[in-house]
């Protein structure tokens, strides 16, 4: 599998920005795929995440209402399109698939959980 991530940026506070990411080399609709971020110094997080057919969503705390998770899978693509940006937000933003292989398999939110990532994409929010 492989992840490319694209849409990052430099951006004042405020802005908005739309995250791409292309899923390859396995079923797309077979994944649920998530956001997770990592600022300087500290540990990537959790950011987003959406169910198989786009249903179902979750998100952090901290980005709830300013940012929305999507996907297209006619195009094997997942969004994330951020709005009202803080320089809070600043850090690379990495996409990940989580293979399904339950039924109702909930939309997980650690690391470890998920199968495939791709390298990430850098947003920058200035004040």
């Amino acid at each position: 599998v492989q992840l490319q991530a694209s849409g990052g940026g430099l951006v004042q506070a405020g802005a908005s920005l739309r995250l791409s990411c292309v899923f390859s080399g396995r079923i797309f609709s077979s994944h649920i795929m998530g956001w997770f971020r990592q600022a300087p110094g500290k540990e990537r997080e959790f950011v987003a995440a959406v169910g198989t057919g786009g249903r179902l969503t979750k998100y952090a705390d901290s980005v709830k209402g300013r940012f929305t998770i999507s996907r297209d899978d006619a195009k094997n693509t997942v969004y994330l399109q951020m709005n009202r940006l803080k320089p809070d937000d600043t850090a690379v933003y990495y996409c990940a698939a989580d293979r399904v292989r339950q039924i109702l398999q909930p939309l997980a939110v650690g690391l470890s959980d998920y199968d495939y990532w791709g390298p990430g994409t850098q947003v920058t929010v200035s004040s």
